[in-house]
């Protein structure tokens, strides 16, 4: 196995395709939320649509290319090596955001604009009912990894790997950044960079995969189990202290996330070539 395994995926279609699903989903969304359902809820419900829409419209591309696919899943290349980096890695992506989180904070980056908005710092933890939880679970930890590795690193960056690392990661990145909020592209961006190398060094969708489901568990404990406040008036700024921690805490996070892909990610598989 080789860094050069590529297929040949309409990526037009593909967009095209998921953009319509995720139309459908926020269509969906609406209509729940019109019913009486909670928003968060409704957004993890209505998203139930969108792997039945993908395959069912992504059927003959699938099909092309199931023997392609089948292979980034295969389970002896799921050693507990691989899975510990990948743990890791998701759970420092985490850290990272939260340290430029506090780093845009302390220096007036972000502000809250509600003039009402607590100084803070003011943190409570509290989890909503098991239900709502176990869905937000199942949809952001189980069914938008395995999706978006699919479509963006096993079938675009893999259509992509004839025109060699630097163009076929940087696209898939673009491109799965682009399918997220706007104030989120730059660190989604860095994500998509991340899963992509992991992904162009093991040849198989595994790293990635567990990294972005443990990246996106953990964001479900953030939305659904936290809530905070912290708005520091403006006369306080800049919080030099909480900054500079934060910023050596972000650059420690990519540090580590870096010195994991190059030591780790791949070596599975370097027997086996």
């Amino acid at each position: 196995m080789t860094a050069k395994r590529s297929i040949r995926a309409p990526i037009v279609a593909i967009l095209v395709i998921l953009t319509a699903a995720l139309f459908a989903r926020s269509f969906l969304q609406l209509r729940l939320q019109e019913r009486g359902v909670d928003a968060d809820f409704a957004k993890d419900l209505s998203y139930l649509v969108v792997p039945v829409i993908l395959g069912i419209l992504m059927f003959p591309i699938l099909r092309d290319n199931k023997t392609f696919l089948l292979g980034l899943f295969r389970r002896k290349y799921l050693t507990l090596r691989l899975v510990a980096t990948a743990i890791a890695i998701g759970v420092l992506m985490r850290i990272a955001w939260w340290c430029q989180l506090v780093v845009r904070v302390s220096f007036g980056i972000s502000v809250d604009p509600d003039p009402a908005a607590l100084a803070g710092p003011s943190f409570s933890f509290g989890c909503p009912p098991l239900p709502v939880i176990a869905l937000g679970f199942v949809v952001m930890a189980v069914l938008i990894p395995v999706i978006e590795e699919i479509v963006h690193r096993g079938l675009i960056q893999s259509s992509m790997s004839r025109r060699g690392p630097v163009v076929a990661i940087t696209t898939s990145a673009i491109l799965f950044a682009v399918f997220h909020p706007p104030a989120s592209y730059l660190f989604v961006f860095a994500w998509g960079i991340v899963f992509g190398i992991q992904f162009w060094k093991s040849q198989t969708l595994l790293p990635s995969l567990v990294s972005h489901a443990t990246y996106n568990g953990l964001i479900q404990l953030d939305w659904r189990c936290m809530t905070g406040t912290w708005n520091p008036p403006s006369s306080d700024l800049p919080l030099i202290w909480p900054g500079v921690v934060a910023i050596g805490g972000l650059a420690f996070s990519i540090g580590m996330v870096a010195w994991l892909i190059l030591k780790n990610v791949g070596m599975h598989t370097a027997s086996r070539h």
